[in-house]
């Protein structure tokens, strides 16, 4: 553990549990005391939430975790708060110390006030329990207000994203899983005031089913996927650009934070749906089933490889020159192109990058924008949140008893290593989805973020309508669009 640092604020004899001892806060967000002749220390900014004072106590609510233990510098378990006073031993001092501590965390940049969306529909529909049971104590504790909305149907934070005043508020928090998410980021960009509202920070509460934005989020410093931990984390107020990617067909717009799928992979997530009694358990179920019974699908990818990747994707790949479906831009353009609902994605100067292909037939193709697609899935262990690029994971070819194994070790990303897997991240992309091999009157599944984004014929629910067509459509990335409340 960091020692405290010498530059002192304020220090006073003060009782703690009845003894008398000096205590001191440092320039640098230390507290310095002694029980029983031990020196003890806490740091302000990552264990203290709040800070109240009623008459001559002061009462710092502290998170520890679960099991008693205090906080050093990641935590092994749920938090909860606990309170640590200590009363000054002169009149002046209570005031003065409430003071100095309450401007210290003001200086940090904490949110003060949060709109946040409680989906009571994802997942096991624990999002209205977990909200009571761990995200309002700890926001009460931290004297944080707030506004709770919660979704009632598919769309619904997008619809209210995208009107909220954001000027009464210093953050957005989903309590839900990734959908939520992606609907806010959605929402915010078709606003006129675009620009400004993509830069209000979101955080997110795991409690859905995927929950991957958290787990990548929480997992970066070590901290386990727990409700408690990402409410901690934004209340300690953070933040973290977010790279976000537009996927474009025609003048329609997605905008995906999260990931895109297809083949194997769109067609478990999906597809398992239909087992949704069983639980997390149906997408292991159902992923037994599809590769038992495994899918090939004709198809083409293009693609802009990232710097350092030339030389591997030379390897497994063709130099090409897609014909473009979304006329280019002058990079030189300083600002975003706009359609008249919002934001319409980055400037690319699509026809003067270096385009790679790759032909199928494909088992799967997966891009991925950050590391964790779910608490047990890291499909890609490199992915960064703001590096510009998505990640992309491609098997075109792999023997059954293999492609168990690679899906097994899914959960480490150890599936990187495969001979069969090929894994690069990539600037721009280009889908060409196709029918399967088997049977070419039917075709698959696109997957974004979870969501269904186009449905080929012949697939589960092919009736209803999505968002895109089976078709060919380009994917651009504008690095660090958004904010995410961040526990790094």
């Amino acid at each position: 553990m960091d020692q405290p640092g010498e530059n002192v604020v304020i220090s006073n004899p003060v009782l703690i549990d009845g003894n008398l001892t000096p205590l001191t806060l440092h320039a640098d967000g230390w507290l310095r005391w002694f029980e029983r002749g031990d020196e003890k220390w806490m740091n302000v900014e990552k264990e203290v939430v709040g800070v109240s004072m009623e008459g001559s106590r002061i009462t710092l609510r502290r998170a520890v975790e679960s099991g008693g233990r205090y906080l050093c510098v990641t935590t092994t378990g749920s938090l909860v708060t606990k309170n640590f006073v200590f009363e000054p031993c002169s009149e002046i001092s209570p005031k003065l110390w409430y003071q100095k501590l309450r401007e210290y965390l003001d200086s940090l940049g904490r949110p003060k006030r949060l709109f946040i969306f409680v989906n009571p529909f994802g997942g096991k529909k624990s999002a209205l329990k977990i909200f009571v049971n761990v995200v309002k104590p700890l926001l009460d504790a931290a004297g944080i207000q707030y506004t709770v909305q919660e979704t009632k149907c598919q769309l619904h934070a997008k619809e209210v994203a995208s009107g909220l005043d954001l000027t009464q508020y210093d953050g957005i928090v989903c309590v839900s899983g990734d959908g939520i998410l992606v609907e806010v980021i959605n929402g915010l960009l078709c606003r006129e005031d675009w620009d400004t509202a993509i830069k209000m920070p979101i955080g997110i509460v795991p409690a859905g089913t995927g929950n991957g934005m958290a787990k990548s989020l929480l997992d970066s410093v070590g901290d386990p996927c727990s409700a408690s931990n990402a409410v901690l984390a934004i209340i300690r107020g953070h933040k973290q650009p977010l790279d976000v990617a537009t996927i474009s067909q025609g003048k329609t717009r997605f905008f995906s934070v999260l990931m895109l799928a297809w083949g194997l992979v769109a067609d478990i997530d999906i597809e398992s749906e239909k087992f949704r009694w069983m639980g997390s358990a149906r997408l292991d179920f159902y992923a037994i089933q599809r590769m038992l019974h495994l899918r090939k699908y004709h198809g083409r990818i293009h693609f802009v490889p990232a710097p350092g990747f030339q030389a591997y994707v030379d390897r497994i790949s063709q130099e090409s020159k897609p014909i473009w479906e979304v006329q280019s831009v002058n990079p030189s353009e300083e600002e975003p192109r706009f359609q008249e609902h919002g934001y319409q994605g980055p400037n690319v100067d699509i026809e003067n990058m270096n385009w790679r292909t790759m032909e199928g037939p494909f088992i799967s193709v997966w891009l991925h924008n950050v590391p964790w697609g779910g608490e047990t899935a890291k499909p890609a262990p490199d992915a960064k949140f703001s590096d510009g690029f998505l990640d992309l994971i491609v098997v075109r070819d792999c023997p059954k008893l293999a492609l168990l194994a690679l899906m097994t070790s899914l959960s480490n990303g150890g599936h990187i290593k495969s001979p069969h897997v090929s894994y690069f991240k990539v600037k721009s992309f280009i889908l060409e989805a196709g029918p399967r091999t088997e049977d070419p009157t039917k075709e698959g599944i696109i997957d974004c973020d979870g969501e269904v984004l186009a449905r080929g014929t012949g697939t589960y629910m092919s009736e209803q309508k999505s968002l895109m067509a089976y078709d060919r459509l380009q994917i651009n990335v504008h690095e660090g669009l958004a904010t995410l409340f961040s526990p790094i």
